[in-house]
């Protein structure tokens, strides 16, 4: 099978890009900025959101669904809110089109809305104008909330997965009696995501806090899990947020507390996207194609047979069939290809391709022998097996394989981390080996900015975890107490 993927040391971006496209994940849709999530891709995505919603409900949160619409007005009454997503919004401001009478398909002016909707590039407006009307009394609290959907940003500039015009995330929305609950609630769920990255991406992540430059627009703090992908560039994986009482002064959500005081209400949001697809492509895959970790991976196992004539394809499906039942059995997901209308070869290179985690080869001669060729996709090792305790085996294996990958990713993020004590070793680091640079910042807006425009790298986090140390900007010279991460980023 032709692969004819460009090579990540040639062009990094190129290289992504055809892998999407080639490995069937998904495409570009006629509709500009958007993309279409062919199958394989999306059952990736189903894994990720069966993972996610089990770790969402066992913290004890339950799922809802909002509208996609949000009246115009809502966005204005959080100012800082409306101006981080004004550029962004898609606006519906008609609700008919009619025949102009020489075929052509016009907007009926007749038809145009009193008040303009905003399709939903986040849901925190139209959730909280609903939570007035759920909350009264501290009995009401805390609320718990996830939906899963999909939003609209008006992207300049697409990538598929990476930066769309639409596209699927999930949102919670936490309402609370105190800010110490809220604070709280908003640490659990970062911890949450970067489980998930680790555990089951296989994706280090730090995990830290924004700087008010990078907070989400109406927040008061912004924890975020940073990741590194194997050009160098960081992606934020996920951001959870506390929001104060921003949004229940906005929308006048009050409770009464169990002293008989009248209060806003204090608030969380967090979420993930289908940006998760990018991290998991860029953080393993190679210029052969994807390399999947095996939890989130559609296909665990697939099981190629080598036959000459009917005779021989019979013999191996009944030990190949013995094999996928044990296999189910163990909740591992296995194909058995036995297509006649492609040469193993073609196979092989195809489930290298999209990422399958092992791959076992069945012929005649391992018949005789009692035994399988099986290949592991992380590393392209090839073994013979003997197949009797074959399943245990695998099993086995598939723990070891998700466990290598993330070894693998936490020593390049790990041996990618670089101190930077001047402003010159700042941008050679940027140019000549990239990753994250630990660094001095002397805590303004200004230098951040400043550093930003001229070297392209933005302060990623603060890290949770962060030492105290005397030192001083790398720009300004002035004193600064601790380092921070700077990146170039997607």
């Amino acid at each position: 099978m032709s692969k004819g993927i460009t090579s990540r040391n040639e062009d990094y971006s190129q290289w992504y890009n055809e892998l999407v496209t080639k490995a069937d994940l998904a495409e570009h849709s006629s509709v500009r900025g958007c993309m279409v999530i062919k199958p394989y891709g999306y059952s990736i995505w189903e894994k990720m959101q069966a993972a996610l919603d089990k770790m969402f409900k066992d913290t004890g949160h339950t799922n809802a669904y909002f509208p996609l619409f949000i009246p115009k007005s809502f966005f204005s009454k959080e100012a800082s809110h409306v101006e981080g997503f004004a550029t962004e919004c898609a606006v519906v401001t008609h609700y008919r089109l009619k025949n102009d009478g020489s075929g052509n398909i016009i907007v009926d002016e007749e038809a145009k809305l009193e008040e303009e909707l905003i399709v939903r590039p986040t849901s925190e407006t139209i959730i909280w104008n609903t939570y007035r009307g759920w909350i009264q009394s501290y009995r009401d609290l805390p609320i718990l909330v996830n939906q899963w959907a999909n939003v609209v940003r008006w992207e300049m500039r697409t990538r598929l997965f990476l930066r769309t015009a639409e596209f699927l995330w999930q949102e919670g929305h936490t309402a609370h009696a105190t800010s110490e609950e809220a604070i709280e609630e908003a640490e659990k769920m970062l911890h949450v995501y970067a489980d998930f990255a680790e555990n089951w991406l296989a994706v280090p992540v730090v995990r830290g806090v924004k700087t008010p430059n990078e907070r989400f627009a109406g927040a008061i703090e912004t924890y975020c899990i940073e990741a590194l992908m194997q050009d160098g560039k960081a992606l934020q994986a996920g951001t959870s947020h506390f929001l104060g009482q921003n949004f229940a002064k906005a929308f006048d959500v009050k409770f009464t507390s169990k002293e008989g005081k009248l209060d806003h209400v204090w608030a969380t949001s967090w979420g993930v996207s289908t940006r998760l697809m990018g991290a998991l492509i860029m953080a393993h895959s190679d210029d052969q194609g994807l390399v999947l970790p095996p939890k989130l991976a559609p296909i665990q196992v697939v099981i190629v047979p080598i036959y000459k004539s009917a005779e021989e394809l019979n013999r191996i499906s009944e030990v190949a069939d013995a094999l996928v039942k044990e296999l189910k059995a163990m909740d591992i997901s296995v194909k058995f290809d036995d297509r006649d209308t492609q040469r193993p070869g073609f196979k092989f290179a195809e489930y290298e391709l999209k990422g399958v985690p092992v791959r076992v080869a069945m012929g005649a001669r391992d018949l005789e022998n009692g035994t399988a060729e099986i290949a592991r996709r992380d590393t392209r090792e090839k073994q013979t097996v003997n197949q009797e305790g074959l399943a245990s085996y695998i099993e086995n294996l598939l723990g070891e394989i998700q466990e290598n990958i993330y070894q693998k990713a936490l020593k390049f993020r790990n041996d990618s981390i670089t101190k930077a004590d001047t402003y010159e070793d700042f941008k050679k680091i940027l140019d000549e080996k990239g990753g994250f640079v630990s660094a001095h910042w002397d805590g303004t807006p200004e230098t951040e900015q400043r550093i930003k425009e001229e070297t392209k790298a933005t302060i990623r986090c603060i890290p949770l975890d962060n030492a105290l140390e005397d030192g001083v900007c790398i720009l300004t010279g002035q004193p600064s107490k601790q380092r921070v991460l700077f990146a170039r980023a997607y």
